[in-house]
């Protein structure tokens, strides 16, 4: 159960746009030290807030949490302990993937299984909207039903998911060229095919490649036959979930993928265990002949030092 701290905290993250992943232990076999309820959060930058279990299980928390970060798709975790002992190669690896789920073995573990539901919270995806006509007003009410976050003609930035330009003339060479300067997935520009057409011609003239120019769509939106405001804004908004939803737009001109909600971790492996880890700042290590090691925990840390006659805080 999430206690009235861990959820304060779930709203301070919220408030400040930070990503993390809430973790909650669903099922726990004894004598695991977690219990069906625990929940923890999981920071970008690995930081785990709160308990699911001890240092062996965290580490595998953390690899697979930070992971649902960079899809943003939620993963039941199930973490079992160790394998027959013919099969040591399996100990602390991942076993078997399906859709939604993932299963590792852990040499750690107290000898129970644990399952944790890893939940990545996203910050709404942007979408800077310009001008003040009846289709940016309409482009501003309908996307809010759809989690986006609608801003009134802010400068275009990386991570934005979509820049529509819809003023008529006004400040549009400007934004659409910051537009393409940041990268953004969507590009859209409201106007009739031969107006848009002067647009562009104007970008070339002040020295914007062709392959920039391409990713404009214009006139924007799919093509559905739309007349009124709310149409071309329901056409707009159309196009934008179908690059936020997909890595390539097969209905419009080919762009840059949507960014990814972050960074999947750089992994490594216990060298001691054979477990999985993220070789992060947080995560035990040493250095061993001009390489950094990492290790699920400072037991094995230590294991490995005595191996090589190291000082564990190396």
């Amino acid at each position: 159960m999430m206690t009235d701290a861990v959820s304060r905290r779930v709203q301070e993250l919220i408030a400040e746009g930070t990503v993390f992943v809430t973790a909650t232990v669903v099922r726990a076999q004894r004598p695991t030290s977690a219990r069906p309820g625990d929940v923890a959060l999981v920071l970008g930058d690995g930081t785990i807030e709160g308990f699911v279990g001890g240092m062996c299980a965290q580490n595998s928390v953390r690899v697979y949490a930070l992971q649902a970060l960079a899809t943003g798709e939620a993963l039941l975790l199930r973490i079992l302990p160790e394998g027959p002992v013919d099969e040591p190669d399996a100990a602390g690896r991942e076993v078997s993937r399906e859709e939604g789920a993932v299963t590792v073995q852990n040499t750690c573990l107290s000898g129970g299984a644990i399952e944790i539901f890893l939940d990545p919270v996203l910050p709404a995806p942007r979408v800077v909207v310009v001008g003040d006509t009846p289709v940016a007003a309409a482009i501003r009410g309908l996307g809010a039903q759809l989690g986006l976050e609608l801003v009134d003609g802010a400068e275009p930035a990386a991570g934005d998911l979509a820049v529509v330009v819809a003023a008529h003339g006004r400040d549009e060479l400007h934004m659409l060229r910051r537009a393409l300067e940041a990268r953004v997935p969507y590009v859209g520009l409201v106007a009739s095919k031969r107006r848009g057409s002067g647009v562009l011609d104007q970008l070339r003239a002040d020295g914007v490649s062709e392959q920039a120019l391409a990713l404009v769509d214009v006139p924007a939106g799919l093509d559905i036959g739309s007349r009124t405001p709310d149409e071309i804004a329901l056409s707009i908004l159309a196009a934008i979930v179908s690059v936020r939803r997909a890595d390539v737009r097969d209905d419009l001109v080919a762009t840059a993928p949507a960014p990814r909600a972050a960074d999947a971790p750089p992994l490594a492996l216990d060298p001691i265990c054979g477990m999985t880890v993220a070789a992060l700042p947080g995560t035990p290590s040493l250095v061993f002949d001009g390489e950094t090691i990492y290790f699920c925990c400072d037991g094995c840390l230590r294991a490995f030092a005595a191996q090589h006659e190291l000082a564990a805080g190396a």
